[in-house]
């Protein structure tokens, strides 16, 4: 189900969206019969969700399992499984495999296992827990949302006539700025500029700030030294050197008569 978020807006509407497992128990843990978004333990299944994710982003660990579990076995697997892949993309600090775990768990309980049954449950509630312990950060759609912000102010102020008060991290982004770097013979203006293999392996291939390993290193020199172009040792060195961790996108001009 991959539009959870439309659904979320039509909670209470005689329950006609829902998608409970048709497998599931009609009655809760009450013996009443159940509406089409109520939980087993009679709660309402769009609030336990949210609850699910708020959980996980304020790394409340118990509560996190507990609405996995109540999601799970009251037949709205999908809707847990839903929730977590989007925490992971939406409260998650980059970087961290609870991603891949996530995805893991859902395969087991949902391919391999009945979502509902214990071992299900067991699943849910692995997947809670190893969200719930991540680091969780809002920097993808707080990035998202600032992005979207500063291009309709860039759009605006275009249209005015004005600056914009706030602008894209890159600027105006153009050859001879701060992110020349970028202009290599991938692009087109860096074709035009004669940027070729030459600059972009002594430019363009850095990395930073921590720079290559040892290994690595090695196998740059040893391929700039196989290459038709005539590197200098200045070169090669700034090659492997890594970026300066104050200033990422400062590049020298090399024009010591060997190479270009």
């Amino acid at each position: 189900m991959g539009d959870d978020a439309s659904r979320q807006t039509t909670f209470g509407a005689d329950g006609e969206l829902s998608d409970r497992d048709p497998d599931a128990d009609d009655t809760n843990d009450f013996g009443e019969p159940m509406d089409a978004d109520e939980t087993q333990g009679g709660y309402n299944r769009y609030a336990v969700s949210s609850l699910l994710q708020k959980a996980v982003r304020r790394s409340d660990e118990e509560v996190a399992a507990w609405a996995a579990w109540e999601l799970a076995r009251s037949g709205f697997a999908w809707n847990l499984w839903e929730r977590l892949h989007l925490y992971v993309v939406e409260d998650l600090r980059a970087g961290q495999e609870v991603a891949l775990l996530v995805d893991r768990y859902e395969t087991l309980a949902t391919d391999r296992w009945d979502p509902a049954e214990w071992r299900g449950r067991l699943c849910a509630i692995h997947a809670a827990l190893a969200c719930a312990r991540a680091s969780s950060s809002r920097e993808a759609p707080n990035a998202d949302e600032f992005f979207r912000n500063a291009a309709a102010e860039r759009a605006e102020a275009r249209e005015t006539g004005g600056e914009p008060q706030v602008d894209f991290p890159v600027g105006e982004f153009e050859p001879g700025g701060e992110y020349d770097v970028a202009f290599d013979k991938h692009t087109g203006e860096g074709s035009r500029m004669g940027r070729d293999g030459e600059f972009f392996k002594t430019h363009g291939a850095r990395v930073g700030p921590t720079g290559e390993d040892e290994q690595s290193a090695r196998w740059q020199r040893l391929n700039m030294a196989l290459h038709d172009v005539d590197f200098s040792g200045a070169q090669v060195a700034h090659a492997v050197d890594p970026v300066d961790a104050d200033d990422k996108w400062a590049e020298p001009e090399f024009d010591d008569g060997e190479g270009e």
